[in-house]
């Protein structure tokens, strides 16, 4: 592998007993099991044989608590990126999953007008260029070691279908981007490639509630 690698870091479970999509909506933090999710990151990262250098997280309450346990065991500052943020929604609030779901709601389905930009939300396109944006300045900027940025499922997404150059829009159920999991980049050139996927937090997925993303 290269010397110097990017790893894009999902944050853990978040506390959602009414199961809504909380997106930007402030408050929402992680549960017990999100912080032992988060935890478990911090671990798979510390205990490799790589060096990290520069630790950025979304600005969001979520992400910023994932990323302190990373801090911690690598001695890093936490480094705030607003281009890794979730992306806008017009369904944050509502309920995201059961037969309460917003989406099953006949009064919501004008926001379905065109699936491809979304039209319910921030374009995909913006999504993916804002963080593609973000990653290519943290290594640019970053001469040796390997960068964390600890973000969402959505932009994180966003990057892998991009990094592929598959087309962004997408069955948001059919992300291979769990709580806590790893996505691994690196630059060869002017050309991003995905290198690597974890998922540290495997052992506590099977209860976990993961219906908050956008």
């Amino acid at each position: 592998m290269s010397d110097k690698l990017l790893h894009l870091v999902r944050h853990g479970e978040v506390h959602n007993p009414d199961r809504v999509l909380y997106g930007r909506i402030p408050g929402f933090r992680l549960s017990e099991r999100g912080h032992r999710m988060a935890e478990a990151a911090a671990l798979e990262l510390a205990g490799s044989d790589r060096t990290v250098t520069k630790l950025f997280a979304s600005p969001l309450e979520r992400a910023q608590q994932s990323a302190r346990p990373i801090a911690s065991a690598l001695s890093l500052e936490i480094l705030t990126e607003d281009r890794i943020i979730e992306p806008t929604n017009a369904f944050e609030g509502l309920v995201n999953s059961g037969p309460d779901a917003a989406f099953k709601q006949p009064r919501y389905w004008h926001r379905f007008w065109n699936p491809f930009r979304p039209s319910w939300g921030e374009p995909y396109r913006q999504v993916a260029d804002r963080v593609r944006e973000a990653m290519d300045e943290a290594w640019d900027s970053t001469i040796d070691g390997d960068i964390v940025m600890v973000s969402h499922q959505s932009p994180i997404w966003m990057a892998h279908l991009d990094v592929a150059g598959k087309p962004l829009f997408h069955n948001p159920s059919s992300r291979r981007c769990d709580l806590s999991s790893i996505t691994t980049f690196e630059k060869r050139g002017e050309r991003w490639f995905e290198v690597d996927y974890r998922t540290p937090a495997a052992g506590l997925l099977d209860d976990a509630v993961d219906v908050g993303a956008v």
